[in-house]
């Protein structure tokens, strides 16, 4: 019985879920298409701007065979017998051709297919002296008068894209060809290197260009047998393994978009296919996508289908049970009022009672009302008083002679109307109209009030065989209560909106001073550092002038006291970036052991020259937060224990607290007083036991609990006198299996005499005088030549294509709303070139060094450390040579 019960009950449900699934399925699927296509449509229009960029690359250098091909002397070598002097002459002659284009090799070949001279007959796999007859576009220009083809060099190895134009004699006839060989590679790293994939492919369908190093060579489709014997011999891909890449097609979208099953583990399985052709139909560009986002948004849409059939299914189910809810309430209510009518018939044999005990009264007066603290008057249907108490008497001061049994109630009316208690209304209209009330037998409520400010509350109700009883209950106190009530409340808002509108008003105030002072920091900070940075500069070149002992403590103590100058600048600007929200915070999962690591590097022979012993515990944990940001933590914390230690040791370790680990930095020094814990993270507050040489700025600590506040790290300290202190800042607990592999930097090993700087020809361009001399003087100490060092007008004025500096060093603020990569643009079209550039600057905005990485510039920030600005310009230097 009661399994038939419930499954009674939950039939209702049946119909709701089925069609919540089936809404879910077929909304799902809809959205599924839809996003499908829109997502087709966007990297259709990407793979086309790619395709028309790999077809600009190629048509850029189209024009140049053919006019080479036209060159007299080309076509006189091809008509006689060279020397080792002419071969030597059309070697360099096609060089200074090659490097004005800045193609990958240029390549003169007679009718036989022997190459007579290269650009490239300085490298060890030179093309002069090899034969390519077999190669089609050497064929192609013999036959038809140009030729194009792709395929790795058999000589240099190296891929490339062949163009080759035939080159006549005086009777028309084919006497030899130049080639031109363009390097398609660069092309790849301007390609999304993540889940899209970038790839071309040739008419064979075997991919020569991808984003995806691993499917180089791999075919599209396999091989026919003439397909084979064709790659064999013209050797376009040499030995190369040819292996197919298992690519299946699923299903064909309408605006020819497919999507493909990949078979590699490192790739989503399901991906989208666009493909477009190349170069009149010889190559396609194909474009792989993750279709994860659509699927995503798909599944999006079906949840929201189902949640809205849910809603609206229950929403009908409730409106059903309130239905039977009202017809159950409608019987509940036929009920209760027979109830009510039965109650109704008792009462109104009590009232009975009532006015016939006061009917019987002989002086109107009723024992029975005489307890109420309210006056009440009690009149038959005739409208004559029949009883009442002392209050009702009390109230309206009536003579003795008026009130009697009796007594018509119209003349009670009138005497009060007299005496102006009805109201400004006229008299006989007042008078009417409470008549007219008591006769229609309805009750009412109202308030009175008399003219000495008693206020009355009326309470009227008709009594069963007719005539009504009405109550005059004083309510004046209750009124003036209420009444002081609303004043108070009314200024009690006033005030809150006088508070409201000062606090509002001052908070603005703080906030713009807040801006105010930030601006005021930055810029401050910048020109400080402008003459600073000089300072750091002519500093630097001291030694090389100094011999004693005495003149080199004293540079060392300029050195030591710029510095320190240069910490409190760089402090201040950081407080700035953080209180003005600038500092921009890259959270990610890294190892900490790598950062410990770091950290005691840095500071293990400082700590050795303080007589001081720094220990490091070893982890393997994983933590999730900014590295750069966590490092400047340990690096307060370290800094100070060494500033505050006088012997002992300094003890670097981590201890584990559930999801966190808590990295703390141990000391031996003289502890610090509970009283000053909280004090020593102000700005500018510093304890007095520090080395007399080195007591700190005070800002170390004030910066690292804004960054702790920051990156959401706790700070925290514990301290006993006489025994040492703790630092420690609390880290989250990383995910192991999001840690990106670290890669390590190339380094470049040089000989002992290697000097990177020497021979090497710079720009410096800085609108600050002092600093171009101290920079001019430090870079010529160094063995660099500096042809100019000064402003920007000068160096525009002097710009030539024929003077071009091998590194520019630039100042990004050059006065008078000059910006440095602007003048960079216009010095680049009257060089004719594009060198190397540094950015020295005082500003440290984030996206401004974002945007140098990306332009592969060098950047440096104000003052320059001599060290770092060698390093980077040798670098640079060495780049370029290996170039």
């Amino acid at each position: 019985m009661f399994s038939r019960l419930r499954r009674r009950q939950l039939w209702p449900f049946a119909p709701l879920i089925a069609g919540m699934l089936l809404s879910m399925l077929v909304v799902g699927w809809l959205t599924w298409r839809h996003a499908l296509l829109n997502e087709s449509e966007i990297f259709q229009r990407q793979l086309e701007v790619r395709a028309q960029v790999l077809t600009q690359r190629v048509d850029r250098f189209r024009t140049l065979p053919e006019v080479l091909s036209l060159d007299t002397e080309l076509r006189q070598a091809l008509q006689r017998p060279l020397t080792a002097k002419d071969v030597d002459y059309l070697n360099r002659k096609l060089e200074r051709a090659n490097g004005a284009t800045r193609s990958s090799t240029l390549t003169l070949i007679n009718k036989q297919g022997i190459a007579i001279a290269a650009s490239n007959w300085h490298a060890p796999q030179s093309n002069v002296g090899e034969n390519y007859s077999y190669r089609p576009y050497v064929q192609q220009a013999l036959a038809n008068g140009s030729g194009r083809f792709y395929g790795i060099g058999t000589t240099t190895a190296v891929p490339g894209y062949f163009l080759s134009q035939a080159i006549y004699d005086d009777t028309g006839s084919a006497i030899g060809l130049i080639a031109i060989k363009i390097a398609l590679q660069e092309l790849e790293r301007q390609w999304p290197n993540a889940a899209d994939i970038v790839f071309v492919s040739d008419n064979y369908g075997v991919i020569f260009l991808t984003s995806r190093e691993p499917w180089r060579y791999r075919l599209l489709r396999p091989l026919t047998h003439a397909a084979q014997i064709q790659l064999a011999a013209t050797r376009q891909y040499q030995d190369e393994q040819l292996t197919p890449l298992h690519l299946r097609l699923r299903k064909q979208l309408n605006n020819g978009s497919r999507l493909v099953d990949v078979q590699d583990p490192d790739l989503p399985r399901h991906m989208l296919l666009q493909s477009v052709g190349l170069l009149h139909g010889q190559w396609q560009m194909h474009l792989l996508h993750d279709t994860s986002t659509s699927a995503t948004t798909s599944w999006w849409a079906a949840g929201a289908a189902g949640g809205l059939w849910l809603a609206g299914g229950l929403l009908v189910l409730f409106v059903r049970q309130r239905q039977r809810i009202t017809r159950l309430r409608l019987r509940s209510r036929q009920e209760l009022e027979t109830v009510l009518q039965q109650h109704a018939q008792e009462l109104r044999t009590a009232q009975d009672g009532i006015v016939q005990a006061a009917q019987q009264a002989d002086t109107g007066l009723s024992r029975s009302l005489e307890h109420l603290p309210q006056g009440v008057v009690i009149i038959d249907a005739n409208l004559n008083l029949v009883a009442w108490n002392s209050r009702y008497l009390a109230l309206f001061r009536y003579p003795p002679e008026m009130v009697r049994v009796g007594q018509p109630i119209e003349d009670l009316l009138r005497f009060n109307a007299k005496r102006g208690l009805l109201g400004t209304a006229p008299m006989e209209e007042a008078i009417q109209r409470r008549l007219g009330h008591l006769r229609s037998g309805k009750p009412h409520l109202h308030e009175s009030e008399k003219g000495d400010g008693t206020v009355l509350e009326i309470r009227g109700n008709p009594l069963p065989d007719g005539g009504f009883v009405t109550s005059y209950a004083d309510i004046t106190s209750y009124k003036n209560a209420a009444r002081e009530l609303r004043s108070l409340a009314d200024a009690l808002e006033r005030r809150v909106e006088e508070r409201t509108h000062d606090l509002t008003q001052a908070k603005r105030e703080a906030e713009e001073a807040n801006r105010y002072k930030t601006r005021f920091v930055n810029a401050a900070v910048h020109d400080l550092l402008q003459p600073l940075n000089a300072a750091r500069m002519f500093t630097s070149l001291l030694p090389s002038h100094v011999h004693d002992d005495a003149g080199r403590h004293v540079a060392d103590s300029i050195d030591a006291a710029l510095a320190s100058q240069d910490a409190i600048l760089n402090s201040l600007l950081d407080i700035a970036r953080m209180e003005s929200g600038q500092l921009e915070v890259h959270v990610r999962d890294f190892a900490l052991d790598s950062l410990l690591h770091v950290v005691h590097n840095n500071f293990g022979m400082l700590a050795e020259s303080e007589g001081l012993k720094l220990r490091t515990r070893s982890s393997h944990l994983i933590v999730r937060s900014d590295e750069a940001l966590l490092r400047r933590i340990l690096q307060n914390f370290v800094s100070n224990a060494i500033r505050y230690t006088r012997q002992g040791r300094i003890l670097i370790g981590c201890r584990r607290a559930g999801n966190h680990v808590r990295i703390e930095v141990h000391d031996q020094g003289p502890g610090i007083p509970e009283s000053l814990q909280r004090e020593i993270f102000e700005e500018f507050r510093r304890l007095d036991e520090g080395h007399a040489d080195d007591r700190g700025t005070g800002l170390g600590l004030a910066i690292v609990e804004r960054l702790g506040k920051l990156l959401g790290h706790e700070i925290g300290l514990r301290s006993t006198l006489g025994k040492g202190s703790v630092f420690w800042v609390q880290v989250p607990l990383g995910n192991a299996q999001t840690l990106q592999p670290a890669v390590r930097p190339s380094t470049v090993t040089h000989s002992q005499n290697d000097a990177p700087l020497q021979g090497g020809v710079a720009w410096y361009i800085d609108d600050d005088p002092q600093t171009c001399a101290a920079t001019r003087a430090l870079l010529e100490r160094w063995g660099c030549e500096v042809p100019y060092a000064g402003g920007p007008h000068d160096a525009l004025l002097i710009a030539n294509a024929h003077d071009v500096p091998q590194l520019v060093l630039l100042d990004v603020h050059l006065g008078k709303n000059l910006y440095g990569p602007d003048i960079y643009a216009q010095l680049c079209e009257q060089w004719g070139q594009m060198p190397p550039v540094i950015l020295v600057t005082a500003e440290r905005d984030a996206s401004l060094r974002r945007q140098a990485a990306e332009r592969g510039w060098g950047f440096l920030a104000k003052p320059v450390r001599p060290p770092a600005l060698r390093a980077l310009m040798s670098q640079t230097l060495l780049r370029i040579r290996e170039d």
